[in-house]
């Protein structure tokens, strides 16, 4: 096996495990959530293992416990190579994915599922497609082995990303994709955003591909997935459409609807009046003069709301010393 490798054999112990030997610098990061997967994790990473063995190069697996209340920590260990992170309870896939990312060392981070349906032999290709100049490369479940209920869900997930994000991609759902380090130096996960990291990042500059990769259905453990994780994924959607549209201009949606709804207001006040004036129309029974001063005092307050963003984002980017652009590369000749 090639020096560089990260699984180097050396000499087996006396109980029959090889010692291990981590290089300076890792290529790549293979970041797995896992939560009640006990009779995945042990297949999952050996088929880890075997497919970045066949890569050559430097690497690493790291797998983040989500509070699992099964034997999912037990059966990790003896695993080798393994980082595992075990966090105090269940506080979700997107903060694995976080934790994990957080810890990678490799330049270029793989994520994926902990339930087997997700083949590692796919990092090639996405480490193929990278090559091409993209930044993330995200996986294309497009022959997809799930139930019916999960089809129809993730369709319609689809549908409202294209409305609401236009993020270029067939299949943010699915977790086997690359990112290039960097892409992380800025990003927090909060919420269920992990299947909005491309989105994210494409509002940041960087450059996303995607390439078709196998799906293999769920042979043990249950999925994780459910109505309420499906209405996280539609608020956190609209989350990032806002931070896509209006991140560096909340003032120009608050403010501007705050208008409309005055200037709205403000004609039926207008109307009332000449109806009273000119036509002597009776209006103390009629509901437009008091629908009038509602839009004319929403419309202020969604106005002041967007003056209060507007100062609210420009702190956000002064305390994080970064501001509403990504610089590549600065070239001097």
């Amino acid at each position: 096996m090639d020096e560089k490798s990260y699984v180097s054999t050396i000499a087996p112990t006396k109980e029959g495990d090889i010692n291990l030997r981590l290089p300076e610098k890792l290529d790549i990061s293979v970041v797995v959530p896992l939560y009640n997967e006990e009779g995945n994790v042990r297949e999952l990473h050996r088929r880890i293992l075997e497919a970045c063995q066949k890569l050559n190069k430097p690497f690493e697996i790291i797998f983040i416990d989500d509070g699992s209340s099964d034997a999912t920590v037990k059966n990790c260990e003896g695993l080798r190579p393994l980082k595992l992170i075990k966090f105090r309870k269940n506080f979700g896939q997107t903060a694995a994915f976080d934790a994990g990312i957080k810890e990678a060392k490799g330049d270029i981070v793989i994520t994926m599922d902990g339930d087997l349906q997700n083949d590692p032999n796919d990092i090639k290709l996405l480490l193929e497609e990278m090559e091409k100049g993209y930044d993330v490369v995200s996986g294309w479940r497009w022959q997809r082995k799930d139930t019916l209920s999960k089809h129809l869900a993730s369709r319609t997930a689809n549908l409202l990303r294209k409305v609401l994000i236009h993020d270029k991609i067939h299949d943010s759902g699915c977790s086997l994709k690359a990112y290039k380090r960097e892409c992380f130096n800025d990003v927090d996960l909060f919420g269920e955003m992990h299947r909005f990291i491309p989105a994210i990042l494409e509002i940041e500059g960087y450059r996303v591909g995607e390439v078709k990769v196998s799906h293999h259905a769920r042979v043990h453990g249950k999925t994780k997935y459910n109505w309420k994780r499906g209405i996280k994924g539609v608020v956190d959607m609209i989350s990032i459409w806002f931070w896509r549209s209006y991140s560096n201009r909340p003032l120009h949606l608050f403010g501007g609807t705050g208008i409309v709804f005055s200037l709205a207001g403000l004609i039926i006040l207008v109307w009332m009046a000449l109806e009273k004036i000119i036509f002597g129309t009776a209006i103390s029974e009629k509901i437009w003069p008091l629908m009038g001063v509602f839009l004319i005092l929403v419309g202020i307050q969604l106005f002041v709301f967007g003056l209060l963003a507007d100062i609210m984002v420009k702190t956000y980017y002064k305390n994080r010393n970064h501001m509403n652009y990504s610089i590549k590369e600065i070239i001097n000749q």
